[in-house]
């Protein structure tokens, strides 16, 4: 039997996980022992009597950069417990998360290196190589929350934690069958009328042929509206 999904999270505030994470199904998941988490704080790898963790950029600018040796320092521990886990970085330069690379990772150990103020040394980048992996064109305050998302993303896909493998297999950005790389059909529940708009009859008709044919009929028709450059890639595959 494979090991279980495990994540180490580098971080300088490790009261932020579980976070989330500890809640709903990715909670009772955690709690059951279906996946692992544990965080390393990386303030404890400093030497100096301040536990300084980073300092001004050489060739000035605002802010603080992380330094190379005490990140250095906290990933040897982190992969000393872990030593063949997957070590990842958050930053825009990244590859952009994804579906596929959620369903790639979730059958993997982690190591998740939580960056904060203006980034990491360049050089701890350069002699570890850490899979960088973006959110998002946009900007955080740290790794932390990014951190969350992947992980949830991840877990949400093992075994166990959703309960029903069809719910996976016609959610948006579905890697195979009908619905792949579709966003999701509209979702109705009771009361069947509700402000004089009426749940769709097909819904209500029982036939689950002529449903799935409606559901995946909407799904093509919101992928082409709202996701143009999903659906060329759709009609491309």
């Amino acid at each position: 039997m494979p090991d279980k999904f495990s994540a180490t999270i580098l971080t300088l505030f490790p009261d932020m996980f579980p976070g989330p994470l500890g809640h709903s199904l990715a909670g009772k998941a955690l709690k059951n022992g279906l996946w692992n988490l544990k965080t390393l704080q990386i303030r404890d790898f400093a030497k100096d009597k301040h536990k300084t963790v980073d300092d001004t950029p050489y060739g000035g600018g605002a802010g603080m950069v992380m330094r190379p040796d005490v990140l250095d320092t906290a990933l040897a521990e982190a992969k000393n417990q872990e030593p063949e886990a997957t070590v990842i970085y958050f930053t825009p330069r990244g590859t952009p998360f994804s579906q596929k690379m959620a369903h790639e990772l979730s059958g993997q150990k982690l190591i998740l290196i939580c960056g904060r103020f203006e980034g990491v040394d360049e050089r701890f980048l350069e002699i570890h190589k850490p899979l960088a992996i973006s959110m998002g064109d946009f900007v955080l305050s740290g790794g932390e929350i990014a951190a969350l998302a992947l992980l949830d993303a991840c877990v949400r896909l093992l075994p166990g934690v959703m309960g029903g493998e069809e719910s996976l297999s016609e959610e948006s950005f579905a890697l195979n069958g009908d619905f792949a790389g579709l966003i999701e059909y509209p979702h109705y529940t009771k009361p069947p009328i509700w402000n004089e708009n009426a749940v769709p009859e097909v819904l209500l008709s029982g036939n689950h042929a002529d449903i799935r044919n409606w559901r995946l009929r909407q799904a093509e028709n919101l992928t082409k509206a709202l996701r143009p450059d999903l659906w060329a890639r759709r009609r491309n595959d």
